[in-house]
């Protein structure tokens, strides 16, 4: 496959023997450091191995995002999204607009709410029950992708109950499948960094564990180019791929680049932060070839890079563009490129384009539904 171009030759052996078995994490490091002539050769294989699991659809969903509160207690360097209670811009949004904003999406086609927000001091899992109870009630035909490990490990906290009961309890309100959302980066020492409050490495897999021992799915994500180091990437990719290789409990798994411009680390004068383009590639190549199709749906986040390169990602490994997500204000709080609302119009064309397929999906990537 590689005869007759320049590259290494240890970036050829890895990469030929890619194309039957997964990588090692020394072989990931490799292919994480490589430049220069070697890097097309990568996300070509990534490119070949995509279709080679999944095929040429690109599949994402018509969701939208409701994010009920900026309050947050945790407040991590990254994010520009959190406010403190008493602060001017702080707010809860009331049943009443909740089911407003639910209604919208609804009638624009959405097949999943997002139920994300900040982490309240006194939430328990009460209140995170009521509010899966009261969009359930409302609209039980649309699934809810909700939460967060780190909100659900604080709310058993608040009401004195083990994690694995608080997730019986959310599973039975309506819960369909859990966002891999506070996992950023796996690895204790960026953690101290970046958001010391938060669950730790051993704590968010538990939490994760924990869900899908009660029939809950989700997404794995990893948030990188903040201040990790590049082997820290790659240990985050295997301690998912481990999980998946026990539970078979993810969906897909979503690299997200940190949007550093307005984020308190950045604005405190840590420079060098973010990813460049090349980086963004070779995460999304490593990964398919560390996850192949153990974790056969790996997502680009378009809100995070834009449609354009998130077009141009789609060649390295990834096969699912997300959802249209009608708002997202974590997002545009951090400066989301080309905003954090996108048509089905939009999507397809993006997939067309590369002469794939586009498919519109439900959050458990088991129903489908063909565009015209």
């Amino acid at each position: 496959m590689f005869d007759k171009l320049p590259i290494s030759s240890k970036t050829e052996k890895i990469l030929t023997k890619s194309l039957d078995e997964a990588i090692t994490v020394e072989e990931a490091n490799h292919l994480m450091n490589i430049n220069g002539a070697d890097l097309y050769p990568l996300l070509a294989t990534a490119d070949y191995l995509r279709q080679e699991i999944v095929g040429d659809n690109v599949t994402f969903i018509n969701n939208c995002n409701i994010n009920f509160t900026n309050i947050c207690t945790v407040r991590c360097g990254f994010c520009a999204f959190g406010k403190d209670a008493d602060d001017p811009e702080a707010y809860i949004l009331s049943d009443e607009e909740i089911l407003a904003k639910a209604e919208g999406a609804v009638a624009n086609g959405a097949r999943e709410f997002t139920l994300m927000g900040g982490v309240l001091p006194d939430a328990d899992i009460d209140y995170y029950q009521h509010l899966l109870t009261l969009l359930k009630d409302n609209y039980p035909k649309v699934s809810i992708h909700g939460f967060s490990p780190t909100m659900v490990r604080d709310a058993c906290l608040v009401s004195g109950m083990d994690i694995k009961e608080g997730f019986e309890i959310l599973k039975d309100a309506g819960l369909d499948t859990l966002p891999g959302t506070a996992a950023e980066i796996l690895t204790d020492r960026s953690r101290e960094i970046i958001c010391p409050e938060k669950v730790s490495v051993a704590e968010w897999i538990d939490a994760v564990k924990a869900a899908q021992e009660v029939g809950i799915q989700g997404s794995a994500t990893i948030m990188y180019g903040h201040v990790e180091t590049l082997e820290e990437r790659v240990e985050h990719i295997d301690i998912i791929r481990q999980i998946q290789e026990e539970t078979h409990g993810f969906t897909e798994f979503i690299p997200m680049t940190f949007m550093h411009e307005y984020s308190p680390i950045f604005l405190e004068g840590q420079s060098d932060l973010g990813a460049t383009g090349t980086q963004d590639l070779k995460l999304y190549a490593v990964s398919r070839l560390m996850l192949r199709d153990l974790l056969p749906n790996i997502q680009v986040s378009w809100v995070k890079m834009g449609f354009r390169f998130a077009q141009v990602v789609l060649t390295a490994g990834a096969n699912d563009l997300g959802g249209t997500l009608g708002g997202d204000e974590l997002s545009e709080a951090s400066g989301a490129p080309d905003g954090v609302d996108a048509s089905i119009g939009t999507l397809s064309r993006m997939v067309k384009d590369l002469g794939r397929t586009p498919i519109e999906r439900d959050s458990k990537y088991s129903e489908f539904y063909p565009i015209d």
